[in-house]
């Protein structure tokens, strides 16, 4: 097994190391840092977020700078955040190192503070681009004397709109220095910047390009997109233990709905432009300590977010594009745990899904959003498991446990677990009674619809109501006229029975009515109450006994005429 001890590290340096509790170094500091050590040459360097990267090219930048109070090395990020993180790792890197001086150059905090530092002398400087050339235009910086320059999520910078403060920047560097550009993912742009700027470079890529992390799993929910906020909460309390970041594509999107996650008592903030330096801060470190289970972010400012351990990505929007999409999911699955990936989306989005495996070659698992019984079910096990695995101090409860069982003394064990439970869940089983399905049925080609068709008309025969093996057909009072579609009353169905999903068979519109199946055993419960659907009362029936209904007949007939409107057409 490969050790730092084996790089040529200086020993400050592997002092460092091993007190931030490096072990072992992962696959691109393994392939960049000797490489980068022993040479003076360019470096393309491609792999996914949460790699190790800081330190891959951290390192040597450190061991090779000198101690003259000059700028040396220029590091590039797209935002102030990952500015602060890549900064922050340094100085623990330089901790046994006092020569070495470094200073963040990012927007939103006061320029003149910065060129201060700057004058007063640094070897390595931390810069988003636009503030960076901002300085460049005061003539506030000296880059002649500049060895390295890292361009750090080069892909992002560039969907960011950097590409002419990049081009600003390098060309006030001199032509000796050497770039080591560092990428997730390599689109047309970053390879025109490699292509310009960089020389004969040596290639390192962790995983093959524009692809997703192996230890992702990636998943999406077809919903309408006005309950695109119920299916988040629902996917969020079938996941109790969920730590992690839902993304949004604006800014004001991720108000709106950080502020309803919390006015919904769940434990979440946001993070956003509109916040100061000193209030990211404190949301960054409440969200680090784990005091928040969800944070919602847009992708601009959610770049230089540095968590371990995130459980769940979720994207409540689908990104514009599919570098983005790679970068949000990369957050989670580092350092070789797992992670999910989730996509809230409409049906007319699922083709992007499919866009989305073809470019990360990893496949979508499509999931249905929990009922209440299915959240219930995981909140309640998780809660007993919670009380199984609790850490007891009988020093501090002692005083007060003969109080509480002279309290409890007329309850049996029994009892009292069946309170402790009711006492936990009534507001939780309330407010699921009864909800309605989320889900939304997806589009089936008319080719597919064709051959299942005449495979159900195999199955049920010519018989009047062509129902099939092991259903009961019923009747209901409205259709096409009344914008009813099958999710509808599927969602309806699901609502009545308040079960798990019960089976249904074919559902048949008409203009004025359908026609659905069920098991037998289910008609009683559907026919017995009143029933509504968008607010108005229909009226479900057993489809043998309702007059003039012509079930079959009306149902084939309209099929015939649409066949005779597309012979028509044909000719």
């Amino acid at each position: 097994m490969t050790t730092f001890s084996e790089f040529g590290l200086s020993s400050e340096l592997l002092q460092a190391i091993e007190k931030i509790g490096f072990d072992t170094p992962t696959q691109i500091q393994e392939q960049a840092i000797p490489f980068l050590l022993e040479n003076n040459r360019d470096l393309v360097g491609l792999a996914q977020t949460g790699t190790g990267k800081t330190a891959a090219f951290g390192l040597p930048i450190i061991q090779k700078i000198t101690k003259e109070k000059v700028p040396q090395a220029l590091i590039l990020s797209p935002t102030r955040e990952l500015c602060l993180q890549i900064a922050k790792d340094l100085e623990l890197f330089c901790k046994y190192m006092n020569h070495v001086a470094i200073v963040t150059v990012y927007g939103g905090a006061k320029i003149d503070s910065q060129i201060n530092k700057i004058k007063k002398g640094v070897q390595i400087v931390v810069a988003t681009p636009g503030r960076m050339n901002d300085i460049i235009r005061r003539q506030k910086v000296d880059l002649t004397k500049i060895k390295m320059v890292v361009l750090d999520e080069a892909d992002e910078m560039l969907n960011m709109g950097f590409k002419d403060e990049l081009d600003g920047i390098l060309q006030h560097t001199p032509p000796t220095k050497n770039i080591f550009l560092f990428s997730a993912t390599m689109p047309r742009q970053v390879i025109q910047i490699a292509e310009t700027y960089i020389q004969d470079p040596y290639q390192i890529t962790i995983g093959r390009k524009n692809v997703g992390a192996e230890n992702i799993d990636h998943a999406y929910y077809v919903v309408r997109g006005q309950d695109r906020y119920q299916a988040l909460k629902r996917i969020a309390d079938v996941h109790p233990d969920i730590y992690g970041i839902i993304f949004c594509r604006t800014r004001a999107e991720t108000k709106s709905i950080a502020e309803k996650l919390i006015k919904d008592g769940y434990n979440a903030d946001a993070l956003h432009g509109d916040l100061s330096q000193e209030q990211r801060e404190f949301v960054m470190g409440k969200f680090r300590k784990k005091n928040l289970q969800m944070l919602v972010a847009t992708d601009v400012v959610a770049r230089g977010l540095d968590v371990e351990n995130l459980s769940h990505i979720i994207s409540y929007n689908l990104p514009d594009d599919l570098e983005t999409y790679t970068h949000r999911s990369g957050r989670t699955g580092r350092a070789g745990k797992s992670g999910v990936s989730i996509a809230i989306v409409s049906r007319r989005e699922v083709e992007r899904i499919k866009r989305i495996e073809r470019s990360i070659h990893k496949k979508f698992e499509r999931r249905l959003v929990p009922n209440g019984h299915e959240i219930c079910e995981k909140q309640f096990f998780h809660l007993i498991e919670r009380v199984k695995n609790v850490e007891v101090n009988e020093e501090q409860i002692a005083p007060f446990m003969e109080k509480v069982y002279k309290k409890l003394d007329s309850l049996t064990l029994e009892e009292v677990i069946k309170n402790f439970v009711a006492l936990e869940f009534n507001m939780l089983l309330n407010y699921y009674k009864n909800e309605r399905d989320l889900n939304v049925a997806q589009r089936t080609s008319t080719k597919e619809r064709t051959r299942k068709d005449r495979d159900r008309d195999g199955e049920r025969g010519k018989g009047k109501n062509r129902k099939s093996a092991g259903f009961q057909r019923l009747f209901i009072n409205v259709g096409q006229k009344h914008n009813v579609r099958p999710q509808d009353i599927i969602g309806l169905v699901n609502d009545i029975s308040g079960k798990k999903r019960i089976p249904i068979g074919a559902i048949d519109i008409a203009k004025n009515f359908s026609f659905f199946e069920v098991p037998p055993h289910e008609v009683q419960g559907l026919t017995a109450t009143p029933v509504y659907l968008d607010e108005k009362e229909v009226q479900i029936e057993r489809a043998d006994t309702v007059k003039n209904a012509a079930p079959s007949k009306s149902w084939d007939n309209d099929k015939k005429q649409g066949r005779k409107r597309k012979k028509r057409k044909k000719k």
